[in-house]
């Protein structure tokens, strides 16, 4: 559940969104994207994801949570084969910017992006012009940084809840990366409904 958005007057300040994904690299699982605004004062020690302990980055999560606004998209396996990691990426970036916005009610002023793509072009969707994308931007934008800390949390929460349903692969484990555990499940019980079966390892299983 999301929560209620937390009251924030932005003033004459302009509204600068970060925007980061997490999951396009696993076997399994969707792919989720956050969009947040932060408010004042900007919660303290945030940084890339990957950076942080899972204690830090659990705190965190909960704190941007509580303090700024966000948005989510997730986009699911079968949509992800269907269109492919990259664009269905583009399209879970475009759904949480426009969910972020939707709860606002106010359009933003830039969206800043990790990476080096955004989707305009890529996302029929997408209609902000003010997107930059920043390589390593979830190390230097703060809003970023916030971005990919509620992304990964909020996946990780979805693969945990996926791992109770589908016990073999040790989901709550790996959060659907090609661990050697994750892929010794596969080749014993074969992919499940939630597998991308347009990713090579998955694939190859498949046809065995």
């Amino acid at each position: 559940m999301l929560a209620s958005t937390p009251q924030i007057d932005f003033g004459a300040r302009p509204l600068i969104v970060g925007v980061d994904e997490a999951g396009r690299g696993p076997l399994a699982g969707p792919v989720v994207a956050a969009a947040v605004v932060l408010g004042e004062p900007v919660p303290q020690g945030l940084a890339d994801s990957k950076q942080l302990s899972a204690k830090r980055r659990a705190a965190l999560d909960e704190c941007i949570r509580a303090s700024c606004n966000f948005g989510l998209g997730v986009v699911e396996p079968d949509e992800i084969d269907r269109l492919n990691i990259l664009v269905a990426t583009m399209h879970a970036m475009t759904r949480a910017v426009a969910q972020l916005v939707e709860r606002l009610g106010r359009e933003p002023d830039a969206v800043l992006i990790d990476g080096n793509l955004t989707p305009r072009g890529r996302c029929d969707g997408w209609r902000w012009h003010g997107a930059r994308a920043i390589v390593g931007g979830d190390a230097s934008e703060a809003a970023i940084s916030a971005a990919s800390i509620v992304a990964k949390e909020w996946r990780d929460r979805l693969m945990c809840q996926a791992a109770a349903a589908h016990p073999h692969y040790g989901w709550d484990r790996n959060k659907g990366y090609g661990t050697a555990e994750h892929l010794e499940a596969l080749r014993r019980h074969g992919p499940s409904p939630l597998h991308r079966k347009s990713f090579a390892p998955v694939a190859q299983l498949a046809l065995l």
